[in-house]
């Protein structure tokens, strides 16, 4: 009798979690029910599985619904129906159009209008809708004689009076309303409940004709979906035969290409990975794949290609990746078996500027009615909700900040923050709103709108309404489309080489990077800053702390890096094994044989996999589910208990010592969902030799680069510091040198306009492409005749320098502005300054600081270019050490004086602490530790320059220095502001530093861990 059911997909309106509605429905003895969520399928796949599971028919629709109004609910008979509904539903939200009154004229869809907006006549397929609280209406002749075309309608929203109220204050979110200004229209009745199934039998029980055609259309909805059926794009030709042949003669060129014509070994492992993708039909994945490769090689882009899909040599041979598995022994059963049946994941990295016009290419190429991009559920988080429900209760936003920006235990204690709370608690982890995913492209076989209907973002690529989780249990498969500012630093590096140098460098080329002497050495003493996954304070000291020299070693580093093997006690475990491979025992043979190369401790993915099977004695079916689940991807939590309680009963079978079989858990359980596949750390580590090997041989074109993608790690000062310590010449914006971006004339580079954060984005372009069509300018007149632009962006431009080619000060320059805007009419800018001489003023010579230039600098660009911050300092004092000295310093306490760049946030048991980031005033970079003792006394300030006192501990080649005291020092008053003491130290302000926080619980402590370092007795 359920024939409209919202669950919590019903966003911002329904209040029911998906399995509470089914075990609800189960409990109420309902034996069929329909989803249908408005203007969504989001949960019906789910729920199709949920309701087969509890012995209750599924059927499947949607609530149409426009501007808040219900239209109509559509039900569909089967597949071909949901097919319709999703394709009427996607054109208007393409054209951005409201739902008509009327429904079409659907072939497989049964309708049904509520009573109120009935129309006069109605389809063979159509019926009204009639509530228990409308019967009384019946009476009515209008209604009477309608009786035959009528349906049971009770509507299902909440469970309970709380949820009721959740409802309202969902519909005050969606609407942007407080409580008290909602109106009945805006939320549902207080009887859309679920009760149990004869209550509303006996409701309508005068009324036999409205029973029957309910459980008419009850009995005539069929809506069967195989889930275990593949649905994306099936072949890449016309059939398996032709896939496997281009296949083939594919991977046979890209063999001879990659290992010439005789390496036997490469060539038996092409053809068994061949017998293999032919028997799981995964032929066409691998087409389109390279097909993607193909295009974007054509036009000139670099691309990384990761993941577990490195695994494969197919993949290496058809230029899917760059890592060859031969060398790194990685085993292609990880990344496809004959036990999986859903097609391998590629993940493919292009740069930023670039992914769009692959998107373009994959859209075109297969077709918008079969692409879309994956959906995401974006949920109410605990800011979020206290934002939203704060508001809802007309809380003002003082209340509200504090509510989202501290713990519970912290919030007020009155009545309206109870029940912000309350309810707030309720909202957890619901679902707030549907976006796209960041780069899940879906490729089916099928138009997409037979399951989901679309949506058209403003970005201007379609997304389906569910997420990869339910694209998945589906059998839509997705390709991995990622974009990375890391490849956009590489690729236009070696553009600017070209330009600046005339060298053109194949970066593709791994072969001259990886592993290169220079590179090694830089990698040593962790010289990285700029290098893709390798410039970070934490990596860089994990690099100098392994001595870093090699590939495989920096393979490692990339996944010991990762929250999972640093929170089990196992990265510091491998430093030290590292670095004395003579002291220590392996917990158990296993690990001997199947870890020797990363001294016994798990690293990778695989190596989880590896002890699961080997030393835990579990089936392969039972590490593929461990492997799922350390990827992010496994959803079931039972499924995961039940290969806990399989490895503890194997382990024991075998004999194994408890307490060793229970450390080996704890450590397998420490990577779910924060460790790398062995493929996806090599696919890594060759991106950073590529980027390293451009610093280490180009360091200013590198940099210039890594500074025109807007950075990585760090903030733009870091990275033209950098370039300077590399040898280039800083210049602030020129209007006659500098374009939007950074540029880079020999050694010379010009900051670009883009960095003027004052300056409008479309005059600094303009400024570019006027220069480019007609020629240098010869004065600020020119330029003001020229350019469309204020008083206010010709001070911007004046105050940085950019006018400094004409040999006029700043002082003169602002007076010949001014003198020139105040009778100036932009109608005559084309024809009055060029048809007249340009007037020479007579100006006063006006005195100017040598200073005053930096304090410009940092009002517009956030940090000094023509001084050191050193050189603002009110003190000549640069400490007792530098940087490069602190090896020498172990165990002694030293006084520093230093610019910050950086703190990293870090919970500990004890409260929080700061790692720090700093440069001496030699420009070199060195590392603090800040405990929660010292920084009650002596806290960050902000960033800036501070003078600090603490204990230097060597750690495995790697100086730190533990702060037991620091102090910001100041700097000289504003010169510009000598008259105005109230402005003499606001600029200052402006100076930047990089914070980065944590969130997450504190890691246990070594003692807490006890990490065992020699064999556990039987």
């Amino acid at each position: 009798m359920y024939l409209n059911c919202h669950s919590f997909h019903s966003l911002r309106y329904g209040t029911i979690p998906l399995e509470d509605l089914i075990s609800h429905a189960s409990a109420c003895g309902v034996t069929a029910m329909a989803l249908t969520d408005i203007n969504t399928v989001t949960g019906i796949y789910d729920f199709i599985k949920g309701c087969d599971a509890a012995g209750i028919k599924p059927l499947v629709g949607m609530e149409f619904r426009s501007e808040h109004e219900l239209r109509y609910i559509g039900l569909a008979k089967n597949a071909s129906g949901l097919g319709e509904m999703n394709r009427f539903l996607t054109s208007h939200n393409y054209q951005k159009t409201s739902l008509p009154l009327l429904a079409p004229d659907f072939n497989d869809v049964f309708v049904i209008y509520p009573l109120e907006n009935a129309p006069l006549s109605l389809a063979e397929n159509e019926y009204i809708g009639i509530r228990p609280g409308q019967l009384q209406k019946l009476v009515l002749s209008e209604w009477k004689t309608r009786q035959e075309k009528m349906v049971v309608l009770q509507p299902v929203t909440f469970r309970s009076k709380k949820e009721y109220n959740l409802h309202k204050i969902l519909r005050a979110i969606d609407l942007n309303l407080i409580l008290s200004r909602l109106s009945v229209d805006d939320y549902c009745k207080d009887y859309e409940i679920m009760v149990p199934e004869q209550r509303i039998v006996n409701c309508y029980e005068q009324y036999p004709h409205i029973i029957a055609n309910t459980r008419e259309i009850i009995e005539r909805c069929h809506f069967e979906f195989d889930f275990d059926t593949p649905k994306n794009k099936k072949f890449y030709t016309n059939s398996k035969k032709d896939d496997m042949i281009l296949l083939t003669s594919l991977a046979k060129q890209g063999l001879e290409w990659r290992y010439g014509k005789n390496n036997a070994e490469a060539k038996s492992r092409m053809f068994k990975e061949l017998k293999v993708i032919e028997q799981l039909e995964f032929s066409g994945y691998f087409l389109i794949t390279a097909d993607i490769i193909r295009f974007s090689t054509s036009q000139g882009f670099l691309h990384i290609g990761r993941g577990s899909g490195a695994n494969s040599i197919i993949a290496y041979c058809l230029g899917i990746t760059d890592i060859c598995p031969l060398e790194l022994d990685l085993y292609f059963e990880r990344f496809l078996n004959l036990n999986r049946k859903s097609p391998p994941d590629f993940d493919i990295d292009w740069s930023w500027k670039e992914r769009d016009v692959i998107l373009e290419y994959i859209f075109s190429r297969y077709g918008y009615d079969h692409v879309a991009f994956c959906g995401t559920n974006v949920e109410f988080k605990y800011r979020s909700i206290f934002r939203e429900v704060g508001k809802v209760f007309g809380l003002p936003k003082e209340e509200l900040d504090a509510l989202a920006k501290n713990p519970m235990e912290l919030h007020a204690t009155n009545k309206v923050v109870k029940q912000v709370q309350e309810y707030g608690m309720l909202l957890e982890k619901y679902p707030n709103q549907r976006s796209m995913h960041s780069c899940g492209i879906l490729i089916s076989e099928e138009p997409i709108t037979n399951y989901t209907p679309l949506e058209m973002p403003p970005k201007g690529f379609p997304i389906v309404l569910f997420d990869m989780h339910i694209a998945e249990d589906i059998g839509l498969e997705k390709f991995d489309i990622l974009s990375q500012r890391g490849i956009g630093h590489i690729d236009d590096s070696v553009k600017l080489i070209e330009k600046n140098r005339s060298i053109r460098l194949n970066i593709r080329d791994t072969s001259i990077s990886k592993n290169e002497a220079s590179c090694n050495a830089y990698l040593g003493i962790g010289k990285t800053i700029g290098c893709f996954y390798i410039e970070s304070p934490a990596m860089r000291g994990l690099l100098r702390r392994l001595k870093c020299n090699n590939y495989k070693t920096l393979v490692a580093a990339s996944s010991i890096i990762r929250p999972g093997v640093a929170q089990s006690g196992m990265m510091k475990e491998y430093i030290f094994r590292h670095n004395h491979p003579d002291q220590f025992e392996y917990f158990h043979p296993v690990f001997q044989e199947q870890l020797g190369e990363t001294y016994g401790i798990m690293v990778y993915q695989e190596d989880v996999i590896k002890i699961a099977l080997h030393y835990g004695g579990l089936p392969a079916a039972d590490g593929d589910i461990l492997r799922r689940a350390m990827s992010g991807k496994g959803r079931s939590k039972a499924a995961l208990q039940k290969v806990k309680d399989n490895f503890f009963a194997s382990c024991k079978a075998q004999g194994h010592p408890d307490k060793l079989s229970e450390e080996i858990y704890r450590q397998i359980e420490s990577f779910a969902g924060y460790s790398f596949c062995k493929a996806h750390s090599a696919s890594y580590a060759v991106e950073s030799y590529q980027s390293l090997y451009l610093k280490v041989h180009y360091p200013i074109e590198f940099m210039v680069a890594v500074i025109n993608n807007q950075g990585g790690f760090y903030r733009t000062e870091v990275y033209v510091h950098e370039a300077r310590m590399s040898g280039a010449k800083i210049h602030n914006p020129c209007v006659n040198k500098s374009e939007f971006e950074t540029t880079l004339y020999g050694l010379d580079v010009y900051l670009g306009f883009m960095h003027l954060q004052s300056l409008e984005s479309k005059i600094a372009i303009l400024i570019q492409t006027e220069r480019e069509q007609n020629g240098a300018y010869k004065s600020l007149e020119d330029f003001i005749n020229r350019i469309p632009i204020g008083i206010e962006g010709i001070q911007i431009l004046i105050f940085i320098g950019a006018f400094r080619f004409t040999g006029k000060t700043k002082n003169q320059l602002l007076v010949i502005a001014r003198l020139i805007m105040v009778n100036f009419k932009p109608e005559n800018r084309s024809l009055m300054l060029l048809e007249e001489p340009v007037k020479e003023y007579e100006l006063p010579e006006l005195a100017r600081s040598a200073f005053e230039d930096a304090f410009d600098e940092i009002e517009l660009l956030s940090f000094p270019v023509s001084r050191s911050p050193f050189d603002l300092l009110q003190t000549k004092f640069r400490g007792d050490v530098m940087a490069k000295d602190l090896l020498n310093h172990h165990k002694k306490t030293v006084r520093m004086l230093a610019y910050l760049i950086s703190r990293k946030h870090v919970p500990t048991k004890m409260g929080a602490m700061y790692f720090g980031t700093w440069i001496d005033a030699e420009g070199e970079l060195f590392d603090t530790a800040h405990f929660t003792g010292s920084l009650k006394e002596y806290p960050f300030q902000g960033g800036g320059c501070y003078l600090l006192l603490g204990h230097v501990e060597v750690d495995y080649h790697f100086p730190t220095i533990t702060v037991t005291k620091m102090a910001k020092m100041p700097f000289i008053a504003d010169p510009r502001y000598s008259n105005a003491d109230d402005r003499q130290f606001t600029t200052h302000e402006k100076i930047k530093e990089d914070v980065s926080m944590t969130h997450r619980a504190p890691y246990p402590q070594e003692h807490e861990i006890n990490l065992p370092r020699n064999k556990m007795a039987n």
